[in-house]
């Protein structure tokens, strides 16, 4: 059985940055492929970043060249660094795995958000005056 932990939310004021962290206990992560999603209130979770087992990164339109997602599979943990943040940003995070055979990330046009599972009870972002 895996499961997967997710840290490092809080409350911050506009341009400022959080570093997420997303933990697996279970199997190891080098498996995996790697998602990142959000779920603002009274919204679906959309998928925002997502790293696949050789490192390739895709991110949605809205925060590329903000948001770092990274991964250290020794460590069995993975990252999502999130700068100049804006109160769009608010939501529930979540982390979410894809067996890497499957494609999820990095393979084809667009991430395959939906083949991702195995979320953590997530942790809230907030970005706010």
């Amino acid at each position: 059985q895996s499961e997967l932990v997710e840290s490092g939310g809080g409350l911050v004021q506009p341009g400022e940055s959080l570093r997420l962290s997303c933990s697996l206990r279970g199997p190891p992560l080098g498996s995996y492929d790697i998602g990142w999603f959000r779920q603002a209130p009274g919204k679906a979770r959309e998928g925002v970043a997502c790293v696949a087992r050789n490192n390739v990164q895709e991110y949605i339109d809205s925060v590329n060249g903000r948001f770092a997602a990274s991964r250290d599979d020794a460590s069995n943990e993975a990252y999502l660094q999130m700068d100049h943040l804006k109160p769009e940003d608010t939501g529930i995070y979540y982390c979410g795995l894809a067996s890497f055979w499957m494609g999820a990330c990095g393979v084809k046009p667009t991430p395959q958000w939906d083949l991702f599972t195995s979320w953590g009870q997530g942790t809230q972002v907030t970005v706010s005056t």
